[in-house]
């Protein structure tokens, strides 16, 4: 009687594992670079968002008769209203300190609010000014620069 042996050798299985080591070595860090890329890419919708909706605010704000942007602060007719950005925005951006994520730091009076977008646990500030509706980061910093170029 003869038995069939069908298996792998031990030479094999260490190949095997050799070249799955080389993959993931190469694979890992282009997946970290993929998620820095997908955060800038969201902040960069979402500022282009909110300038459009500020924009959008003051022309109908226009044609009532009120020539001013939207105020900042948190509350009915204010930037903030139930969320960030939501007097302006259909649906409002929570607040979180996350990659990804905005935060609102100061609410100190109707004309200026201060937000932080974070990517890889990198903080990048932006203002935004009731004069003149901007909405800006400091210009020519690298996270700024890449998000709003």
């Amino acid at each position: 009687m003869q038995k069939s042996k069908k298996a792998f050798t031990m030479i094999e299985l260490v190949f095997v594992i050799v070249v799955l080591g080389i993959l993931a070595a190469v694979a890992i860090p282009r997946f970290a670079a993929t998620r820095t890329d997908a955060e800038i890419t969201k902040g960069r919708a979402d500022i282009a968002s909110i300038r459009s909706a500020i924009v959008t605010e003051r022309q109908a704000r226009l044609i009532t008769g009120d020539s001013l942007f939207i105020a900042a602060g948190n509350g009915a007719g204010l930037l903030d209203n139930n969320g960030l950005f939501g007097g302006v925005l259909t649906y409002p951006i929570a607040d979180r300190v996350a990659n990804g994520r905005w935060t609102n730091l100061t609410r100190p009076d109707v004309n200026s609010s201060t937000y932080n977008y974070q990517i890889n646990n990198v903080t990048t500030t932006f203002t935004y000014t009731r004069d003149g509706g901007i909405f800006d980061c400091v210009a020519n910093t690298d996270d700024c620069n890449a998000l709003t170029d």
